[in-house]
Parts: C-alpha cells; structure tokens; sequence
C-alpha cells in the first residue's frame, strides 16, 4: 500500500522485506548471546559467572540473559517486537558504556563496534515497528503496536 510522503509528492512504498530482513539480522544475535547467558549454551558463561565477570549479583545474569534471549525472540517474530527493542537497547546501552566504550570503537579491540550497531538496529526497529511480515497481526488490537 503507497502512502504519501509529506517532503514529496511521489509515493512511498511499504518495506516490508526490508524491515524483516532487518529484524532478523538484529534478533539472531541476541538470541544466541541470550541463551549463552541465561542457559549456558553455545560455551556461554551462564548466569552466574556473567555476573560474576561483571562484579554483580547473579540476578544481572538472569535478567541480561533474559532480555537478550526474549527480546531477540520478540523482534524475530515481530510481536511484541517494540518491547523487545526496548529491552535489547538497555542491555546494549549496558554493553556500549559500561564495557566497550573504554576500549574504543574497533571490534578487533573489543571496543564497541558490534554493540553499537546492533543499538543503533534496535532504535531504528523500535521506531519503524515490525513491517507486515510480523506475528503482531494476530495479537488483539491493543497490543499490536507493542
């Protein structure tokens, strides 16, 4: 469906693939990271020893290990995708300062490269919502736009 835009008078299309494509390059890996954290797979740290490496209670484990885990699931399926940005970008604002930022922005370094992309990915989905190719259709109408 072509709506148009305010700054022109040619229509703009719905992008629908795109917005897909991007939700699945950004929720893979959060799923993956999430369940290294929460569960320990994939030779992840489990919770525990997250929170042990960064000098927490065991709950931070549990609860970045959770946010990554079910935000990722949330923006893989698209419902309810925005509270799962939401999640992912705390969790990542986590990373970016209190991990990264210290050691730049280069990846190879572990500075903050990947963390910030996949932020900046997660704000971007949060604003534009999942697309039509999502699960939030079946949602009842009050919670779509979650």
């Amino acid at each position: 469906m072509a709506t148009t835009n305010p700054f022109s008078s040619s229509p703009v299309r719905e992008l629908n693939l795109e917005l897909l494509i991007m939700r699945i390059a950004c929720s893979l890996p959060f799923i993956y990271h999430g369940a290294a954290i929460l569960f320990g797979v994939f030779g992840g740290p489990g919770p525990h020893n997250f929170a042990a490496f960064m000098h927490a209670p065991d709950i931070v484990g549990y609860l970045v290990g959770l946010a990554q885990f079910a935000g990722g699931i949330a923006i893989l399926i698209g419902a309810p995708m925005r509270i799962g940005c939401v999640c992912v970008i705390i969790v990542m604002l986590g990373a970016v300062f209190m991990v990264h930022l210290a050691n730049g922005y280069d990846i190879s370094h572990q500075g903050m490269e990947y963390a910030l992309t996949e932020l900046l990915l997660s704000i971007g989905l949060l604003l534009a919502g999942p697309g039509r190719f999502s699960l939030a259709a079946v949602l009842p109408t009050p919670l779509r736009n979650l």
